[in-house]
């Protein structure tokens, strides 16, 4: 007679044991499901590559912000000059340099996709260095305090924090916002 044990651990592996009563003889095997999943040395060596390229791809990550804010800005540049509202508030020389700037950033940025975080950053300074100094007189013209903080109707392109202020005595033209329980 032969007395046969089944053990299933948590992790799946199967050790059977038999016996035989009669001559005490015993044999046991193991038997582990590693068809189809990785072994420690895979897991290990994977945790490795992701540590290596840790550091490359936050680096990755920011390069890929300042682009896309650059992006971003270019664009809703563009977005501005061409609102109706402001038509009349800006020169068509104010205009034709801004846009002809936007152009230029956005042709760079198409040639450059994978500059470095730097480049992109130089890049929108010469852009608000070109745009900001027109907004400014423009959002000026409109009524508002000349060499204020930052401001003109509608907020300024990129969404620069404190720039969203409606000229003095403008009525707020947002949408209300009711908070509702």
């Amino acid at each position: 007679q032969i007395d046969v044990t089944f053990d299933i651990d948590a992790n799946g592996i199967l050790n059977v044991s038999a016996v035989e009563k009669s001559t005490g003889k015993e044999n046991k095997i193991t038997i582990t499901n590693d068809k189809g999943r990785l072994s420690q040395a895979d897991i290990d060596r994977m945790v490795a590559e992701a540590e290596k390229y840790k550091s490359e791809d936050e680096a990755n990550k920011v390069r890929i912000e300042a682009k896309n804010a650059l992006e971003n800005y270019a664009y809703n540049l563009r977005n501005t000059l061409n609102d109706e509202k402001l038509k009349d508030q800006i020169t068509e020389d104010d205009k034709k340099a801004i846009d002809d700037k936007v152009t230029e950033t956005i042709n760079w940025l198409d040639a450059n996709q994978s500059a470095e975080k730097e480049e992109y950053e130089g890049k929108q300074k010469e852009l608000e260095g070109v745009a900001n100094p027109i907004l400014q007189k423009m959002y000026a013209a409109a009524g508002g305090a000349p060499g204020a903080e930052g401001g003109m109707p509608g907020g300024m392109p990129g969404g620069m924090p404190g720039a969203g202020a409606p000229p003095a005595g403008a009525p707020d033209q947002g949408p209300k916002i009711e908070e509702v329980d």
